[in-house]
């Protein structure tokens, strides 16, 4: 980034002010990274303001609205993390059901050779999975769940074309006939709270739920009540609210599987969003046009 652009890091203390008033005139663009808001306080305070470039698909976090009103470009880093997003769900889904870490702990600790054989865990093949948003990383999960010999259920915003899969208008409904649900939706206020009690109950004292979207889209209160009194079998985790403080409560729970936000956590993968973060970048600098402009 340094030998491309003339770099200035935000500071750590979060706080706009202790960048002096020159450097926030001179700069243009943010090349962002994180989950925490850039909201109206933080455009406001760059004059001259014009490109967000995300490192990341997803930009809920970000004011587009705001971004918009001012004129501001905003970027993302679609496509190039799919594959490894949708990779972890199915390695999160399979994790949860066989219990994969508690039975390498099994071995570890002697057990095995003390106990015999580990308790028997449950499986996904044949099973009716609902997928909950069929963007580009809900299709890519419920292209390898066909793999497993699912049938494969899915709640959008509108039907797609899909080889024999169930479309679902309500949610609700998508979750009663299913024995697992796979979050995929983008995150933001429209999606906010997306999987309700009302939903978790629906889905079953068998049913299974895997989040690799955003912690937001799932009410994580009825989550806890539900995982805590066994109304619902289990949950595979790869976001949370309030992230990386979560809530207690998770770690005394067998029945959750957790994991440190890592979807798109590969050398890869990392390598090819920072590319196309600096396309975009780049591109805005020489006057061509934005390689994946969100607004």
């Amino acid at each position: 980034m340094h030998a491309l652009f003339e770099v200035h890091q935000f500071p750590s203390t979060n706080n706009v002010m202790d960048i002096s008033s020159d450097v926030r005139e001179d700069i243009r663009a943010f090349a962002f990274k994180g989950h925490a808001a850039l909201g109206v306080e933080i455009m406001d305070a760059f004059p001259n303001l014009e490109l967000i470039a995300n490192y990341g698909v997803g930009f809920d976090t970000i004011d587009v609205a705001h971004a918009s009103k001012k004129g501001i470009k905003v970027t993302n880093t679609p496509d190039v993390l799919t594959d490894d997003v949708a990779d972890l769900a199915i390695g999160m889904l399979l994790s949860l059901t066989r219990d994969i870490v508690g039975a390498s702990d099994w071995v570890r600790s002697g057990t095995w050779a003390k106990s015999g054989a580990y308790p028997l865990q449950r499986t996904i093949s044949g099973k009716s999975i609902g997928v909950v948003g069929l963007g580009r990383i809900g299709r890519a999960i419920a292209d390898r769940l066909q793999a497993f010999n699912t049938h494969i259920h899915y709640f959008a915003r509108s039907e797609k074309d899909t080889p024999g899969w169930v479309f679902h208008t309500d949610l609700i409904d998508m979750a009663k006939k299913v024995d697992i649900l796979m979050v995929a939706v983008s995150g933001g206020p429209q999606t906010s709270g997306l999987i309700s009690k009302e939903v978790i109950d629906a889905l079953g004292n068998d049913g299974v739920i895997v989040n690799s979207a955003r912690g937001t889209t799932l009410d994580e209160e009825a989550l806890i009540q539900a995982l805590q009194t066994h109304q619902l079998r289990g949950a595979a985790l790869d976001v949370f609210n309030n992230e990386p403080h979560i809530d207690e409560r998770f770690s005394k729970l067998s029945n959750v599987l957790l994991q440190p936000h890592q979807s798109s956590g590969t050398i890869e993968t990392r390598k090819n969003m920072g590319a196309l973060q600096r396309q975009n970048l780049s591109a805005f600098f020489a006057g061509d046009p934005l390689v994946t402009a969100v607004n």
